[in-house]
């Protein structure tokens, strides 16, 4: 797991307050990481050198941060998403589709996908729900056609 290191880090603080420490070098792990896991997979230089700025910036919050991460991966898939933050948040939702609870990282999520070849499966066998990361390391241009064949009911 790699983590990105908060400062003063509490309970009550809202999740757009938290202050993203830089203090540890945790960028150069965390690209020594990916690179070690990935560097052979077919489809690592191909994203490499725009991967790797994600790393070179140091906005200062972690959800700028999130949303940065975010919008490179959905220009990887070649998709384009109009979003908007909101401005406060609101226990009760009105649309029809709900989909906050998938950011609960204590909530485990057990989505089933098809396999597809990944780096170390020849020793773990095939981990569901590794990361957007390994699929598009792996698969390339065919991640998005890949994700649209998933059967996945929310």
């Amino acid at each position: 797991m790699l983590n990105i290191p908060i400062k003063n880090a509490n309970s009550t603080q809202k999740t757009k307050e938290a202050l993203i420490d830089y203090s540890f070098g945790w960028q150069k792990q965390h690209l020594k990481s990916f690179a070690a896991a990935y560097r052979s997979s077919p489809y690592y230089e191909f994203f490499e050198d725009e991967f790797n700025t994600i790393f070179e910036d140091k906005p200062k919050f972690l959800l700028d941060y999130t949303l940065q991460c975010q919008e490179m991966v959905l220009e990887f898939l070649g998709l384009e998403l109009n979003a908007t933050k909101t401005v406060e948040y609101h226990k009760i939702y009105d649309s029809e589709l709900d989909l906050r609870y998938l950011a609960n990282a204590k909530l485990k999520q057990d989505f089933k996908f098809t396999e597809y070849t990944q780096g170390f499966s020849d020793k773990h066998g095939f981990i569901s729900n590794l990361s957007i990361l390994d699929l598009l390391f792996m698969e390339g241009t065919n991640a998005l056609t890949y994700l649209e064949s998933q059967q996945i009911e929310f």
